[in-house]
């Protein structure tokens, strides 16, 4: 039998060599556990996230629109399936993931406690808030667990497209009326700092950025995603014609970076503790899809059971 020190070894070798962790292989307990915190958390997102412009289906203002916002909605919820699959190859149960998130015992990202108040809000989400995953997210194509990663080179795809047909939204209603432009620059206004809240506290704040790091989980701290996404973000407002608003924001020639103002953590940490504008309806609404849904489940439980029977009796 393999000592746990050949073990240990073979994983550290693995790392070193910036070769995929699999399934198979032999993981530390710190790992398996930070790795599922990690999937569950995005796999919840994905799904939580289908909620704020799930809400515009109905009222999209053209068929074309419409159709787009139901092809992006689909696309979140398969996002989540490939994360909850990736989660379950580590050990975990998808049932008791679903009850963690809907009892508020796993967190998503804070950004989906927002309301989405105009249909503005639909372009801005696919601006800056899948800009902000996407740069969060690329770096996680390299991430040291196979499944995980593998999974990621699609989400990263279809994220991408997702925050072009955002910007292709803006700009359009840019090109519109005066109170179309007003209102793309409301949602502007009421998403950017959220938006920046989506890449986690402060380094220096951050209890689990250096373990991760030291893992290959991720790549980048949370303050080196975040000044990318301000250094990516700010040519295309100039280009959108809408004003970021941060009347600190300026280029550092020095330091070859976009400087910006004081993130209000404390908003941060009332809505990571529940009390944001949506968290009760956002976690209620998912309660009672998963409800709603059981008789799916056991449906689906009960056909795969008869399958069953009827191959081992042939």
């Amino acid at each position: 039998m393999t000592e746990p020190n050949d073990l240990e070894r073979h994983f550290e070798h693995t790392l070193e060599k910036d070769q995929r962790l699999e399934p198979r292989d032999w993981l530390p307990d710190g790992y398996r556990k930070t790795m599922i915190r990690q999937i569950a958390q995005h796999a919840h997102s994905e799904i939580i996230g289908m909620q704020p412009e799930g809400n515009w289906i109905t009222r999209a203002p053209s068929l074309r629109r419409k159709a787009i916002l139901l092809a992006k909605v689909q696309d979140e919820a398969g996002h989540g399936l490939y994360l909850y699959s990736a989660a379950e190859t580590l050990g975990a149960d998808r049932t008791d993931l679903t009850e963690r998130l809907i009892s508020g015992r796993q967190k998503y990202s804070s950004i989906f406690n927002y309301p989405t108040l105009t249909f503005a809000d639909v372009g801005v989400i696919g601006w800056l808030v899948d800009g902000a995953a996407i740069c969060n997210q690329v770096p996680l194509c390299r991430s040291s667990y196979g499944p995980y990663a593998r999974a990621m080179i699609r989400i990263c795809k279809e994220e991408s497209f997702h925050q072009r047909q955002g910007y292709e939204l803006l700009m359009t209603m840019m090109r519109g009326t005066p109170e179309q432009r007003e209102m793309v620059q409301e949602a502007t206004d009421r998403y950017w700092w959220p938006s920046l809240m989506m890449f986690g506290p402060p380094d220096g704040d951050s209890p689990n950025t250096e373990q991760s790091m030291a893992w290959k989980i991720k790549r980048h701290t949370n303050d080196e995603l975040r000044q990318r996404f301000v250094d990516m973000t700010v040519p295309q407002a100039e280009a959108l014609g809408v004003t970021l608003p941060d009347p600190e924001l300026a280029w550092n020639p020095e330091r070859g970076h976009y400087d910006f103002g004081e993130i209000d953590w404390g908003e941060f940490k009332e809505v990571l503790r529940g009390n944001g504008p949506c968290n009760t309806q956002r976690v209620e609404c998912r309660r009672r899809a998963h409800e709603d849904g059981a008789w799916v489940r056991e449906a689906a439980t009960a056909h795969a059971a008869k399958h069953t029977t009827r191959e081992a009796a042939a």
